[in-house]
């Protein structure tokens, strides 16, 4: 029988047994329609008090199934929890000189600030599911006790490509439902975010020692087993600098001693079954070929195809829509409309024309994508609200004003 997961997101800590709201959700669920990836978060009152009391949100997972959804023809995983909204905080030191350091910035998982991100990340193929399945395994074989001398896994991610492809963002969402899905194994997950620039000090031969500063911080963490530890280092080239290429410099020493301590610190904390370290490149040349090795994931993230972009933007249209920036109804466009012959002209159009946008925009990164909708509306519309085509209109001089931008900045 296949599976799916629903998660269920409570406005607060409450005394309801989970059992109990498991089984309301189920029955609100049964008398609607359901697809992959819906999200249900607007309730009324007269439907359940429970629900409209309660509960914030209801996550139906992405999943292989392409019609409806028949809940009693699938097993459920179901997963309730309440978000931490205290926000990030930052975890400082020293150095040698007295000037405060901040190592690092700390979310306690689930966390509100980054629990929209994975439903906002659009890849053409099952990226986020496969690394998801990916961080799932390595983290239950580490807990089985399964010897990495004999299968090898260092619980070590790797994300490489392009800036602005979303590897952070995804890095953070990763370990946001990996908190999720593990709540049963851990009481409390922590995202730490090292802050890879803080660790290069300006005296000689300090920068190895507040590495080795920083992951011994990080093991008084995991020495605690009911405590899962994502460990996320942005572009990880910084600290696992190609040691070749740093023999090459004036000064090598200092760098050398912090990929030294970098590999010797990542071979120590692998013993622990609650780690999992994630990490982001956009220069994959420049990284030490160790640590290249001991990454268990290498994963390209591209820039988006035309039909990832059309989801993109189909996602802030619907955006802008939901708050009334534009009047229109978001069910006029898909791409379905394009094949299916009840659509009407208008939707027919409408769809045609934000495909028209997307195959323009190939070759810019889903963060600049993101930005068109918002370019679209400060230099090319007048006035607070306007209509679908004035829109449509206005992305597309958006997008060629932004290409003109960048092809600037090519030949400089």
């Amino acid at each position: 029988m296949d599976s799916l997961d629903i998660e269920i997101i409570l406005k607060t800590y409450n005394t309801i047994p989970k059992n109990d709201i498991i089984r309301i959700c189920s029955l609100y669920l049964s008398t609607k329609t359901l697809k992959p990836g819906s999200v249900f978060g607007q309730f009324n009152n007269v439907e359940n008090s429970i629900i409209f009391d309660d509960i914030e949100k209801i996550l139906i997972s992405d999943s292989n199934i392409e019609t409806e959804i028949n809940l009693s023809k699938l097993h459920i995983n179901w997963y309730v929890y309440t978000l931490d909204r205290n926000g990030p905080q930052n975890d400082n030191c020293e150095d040698e000189s007295g000037e405060e350091i901040n190592l690092s910035t700390q979310w306690i998982l689930p966390c509100f600030d980054i629990s929209n991100l994975w439903e906002t990340l659009i890849y053409d193929t099952s990226i986020k599911e496969d690394l998801l399945k990916y961080a799932s395994t390595m983290m239950e074989f580490a807990s089985r006790g399964v010897d990495s001398n004999i299968i090898a896994c260092n619980k070590v991610i790797l994300l490489h490509g392009p800036p602005g492809t979303g590897k952070t963002s995804l890095c953070k969402a990763l370990a946001h439902k990996l908190s999720i899905k593990t709540q049963k194994q851990y009481k409390k997950a922590i995202l730490m975010e090292i802050n890879s620039h803080s660790l290069f000090s300006k005296w000689f031969s300090e920068s190895g020692k507040l590495v080795t500063k920083m992951f011994t911080k990080i093991k008084e963490i995991i020495e605690d087993p009911n405590i899962l530890v994502c460990l996320l280092i942005d572009e990880i080239e910084s600290l696992a600098h190609a040691r070749d290429q740093c023999m090459s410099g004036n000064e090598p020493s200092d760098s050398l001693r912090v990929v030294n301590a970098v590999l010797t610190q990542i071979d120590q904390i692998k013993r622990y079954s609650n780690v999992l370290i994630l990490t982001t490149s956009n220069m994959t040349g420049a990284i030490d070929i160790a640590f290249v090795d001991r990454a268990d994931i290498k994963q390209y993230l591209g820039l988006p195809s035309a039909n990832a972009i059309f989801h993109i933007y189909r996602s802030c249209i619907e955006e802008l829509i939901k708050t009334g920036i534009i009047q229109a109804k978001s069910e006029t466009y898909h791409y379905q409309n394009l094949k299916n012959v009840t659509s009407s002209i208008d939707e027919f159009e409408m769809t045609k024309h934000l495909v028209d946008i997307s195959q323009i925009s190939v070759g810019l990164s889903g963060r600049a994508l993101r930005k068109i909708p918002f370019l679209a509306h400060a230099l090319f519309l007048n006035g607070n609200s306007v209509n679908l085509h004035q829109f449509f209109d206005a992305m597309r001089k958006a997008v060629q004003h932004e290409l003109q931008q960048k092809s600037h900045f090519n030949k400089n």
